[in-house]
């Protein structure tokens, strides 16, 4: 990348020096140029003898009349008649073109620049101009002083283009050094990561540029890993706690089966029969631990996506299933619709509903649904102000629900299916006895299809 944004900025730096150089060159050339046909109308040129070297000029002179008025001029310069005859009074003969014998035979005044050649050659910078209705004056400048000014702006021009690039390519190389300092640290930090798995590393943000949301945006994410592993070692730490109660349950009991068969030693029916259930409860609540635990991880992982949906006709859906389980449910619901998993949802109520009915048995669960806040009251004796932080937890249950069937994931998988609908839940004792858990989720009591 420091490369390319170096080659980028010694390209553009090239293409804007060289589009100045040419520029540069074409207005010195268009200068040069106008001064030296400036010079060719500003020669002092002794017209009273135009007249008479017309007049004495022989139908096909080549050089200059033998008279002490027509000494030699400095400069290329001649009479040109129509015919293309001319009397040559310069130094040097210039040759003759249609031009002159165009204007030769025009009207008085009319003249022309062009750049020609002299009889030997050499280019030359042509003024022809009529000073006779049958004849042309012609002077001439030699190119050579132009073309070599030239000459000497395009080889000055080519080394400062040069020097322009070669200082451009420094700068973008010592700027892309600095601009990229911070994509480099990222770099590193990454491959770090990638090598040590060390999600604690973390990224200096440093202004408020691209470079450093970038980074501020790899920290966060870093620290979203770090803490959804610090999760999932958590829950399989607590994961592997919990199901080392009923599994070391199930491991006795089939283990004294297994004995009372292998010595003969048959047991008595009762105890038999006793032992058979307590292996099915255990199976019972080692399947329930097992489906909240899916449940969870599937939270973790998974997002399913999320559809505008009516919360009552959950609710209604989720205490049917409370009552075919032998649940008592009041309810009381309101329209409401928000955006979320029916699924997730659903299973989040009948959680909420069945910790309800655990607790006070013999009573009903009253649930209301008003204005997207839904309540689940108990009857029953209520919790301890100092456990209320902790009942969202995973694997936490109070000291009296220790006894009671039970993973102690209900309200966590209620937590997280209200927070992936944008959502709240609490739990607090309710006045008059029991408990009210409270879930509020965002959205209207009207679908906005």
């Amino acid at each position: 990348m420091r490369s390319r944004l170096t080659l980028l900025v010694a390209a553009a730096v090239a293409i804007a020096v060289a589009v100045s150089a040419v520029g540069c060159w074409y207005f010195v050339q268009r200068e040069l140029s106008w001064q030296l046909n400036q010079s060719l109308r500003d020669i002092r040129v002794p017209w009273k003898l135009m007249d008479k070297a017309v007049k004495d000029c022989s139908p096909n002179p080549v050089t200059t009349p033998a008279d002490e008025d027509y000494l030699p001029f400095p400069e290329p310069m001649q009479i040109v008649f129509p015919d293309g005859t001319r009397c040559v009074m310069g130094n040097t003969a210039v040759k003759v073109t249609h031009r002159e014998k165009k204007i030769a035979g025009g009207y008085r005044g009319q003249e022309e620049v062009y750049d020609g050649h002299a009889d030997n050659g050499r280019p030359i910078r042509v003024l022809v101009k009529n000073v006779d209705q049958n004849a042309a004056f012609v002077i001439a400048r030699p190119l050579n002083e132009l073309r070599g000014t030239l000459r000497r702006v395009s080889v000055m021009l080519v080394i400062v283009a040069a020097l322009g690039v070669l200082a451009a390519a420094t700068a973008g190389l010592l700027v892309s050094r600095a601009a990229l300092r911070p994509v480099g640290r990222l770099t590193r930090a990454v491959e770090h990561i990638a090598q040590t798995e060390d999600l604690t590393t973390r990224i200096p943000v440093e202004g408020s540029d691209e470079i450093a949301r970038l980074s501020a945006s790899f920290n966060a994410m870093t620290a979203a890993l770090a803490g959804s592993r610090v999760r999932q070692q958590q829950l399989v730490a607590d994961a592997g706690h919990e199901l080392r109660t009923p599994l070391t349950t199930l491991r006795t009991n089939i283990d004294l089966l297994l004995r009372s068969e292998q010595t003969g030693r048959s047991l008595d029916p009762g105890a038999k029969e006793r032992l058979l259930v307590n292996v099915k409860a255990q199976f019972a609540e080692l399947t329930t631990l097992v489906g909240d635990l899916l449940q969870l991880a599937r939270g973790d992982t998974d997002h399913e996506p999320h559809v505008e949906l009516p919360l009552h006709e959950v609710v209604t859906a989720a205490v049917e299933r409370a009552r075919l389980r032998g649940a008592e449910v009041s309810t009381e619901l309101s329209p409401w619709y928000v955006v979320g998993s029916a699924a997730s949802l659903e299973r989040a109520v009948l959680n909420l509903i069945d910790n309800a009915a655990k607790f006070s048995p013999g009573r009903a669960v009253e649930v209301v649904l008003h204005e997207g806040t839904l309540t689940v009251r108990d009857h029953g004796p209520g919790i301890a102000e100092d456990e209320l932080p902790h009942v969202f937890e995973r694997f936490w249950r109070s000291p009296s629900a220790r006894s009671l069937p039970g993973s102690g994931l209900g309200l966590a998988i209620v937590a997280q299916a209200a927070a992936e609908a944008e959502g709240v839940v609490s739990l607090d004792n309710a006045d008059g006895g029991g408990t009210i858990a409270t879930m509020k989720l965002p959205g209207g009591p009207q679908a906005a299809g």
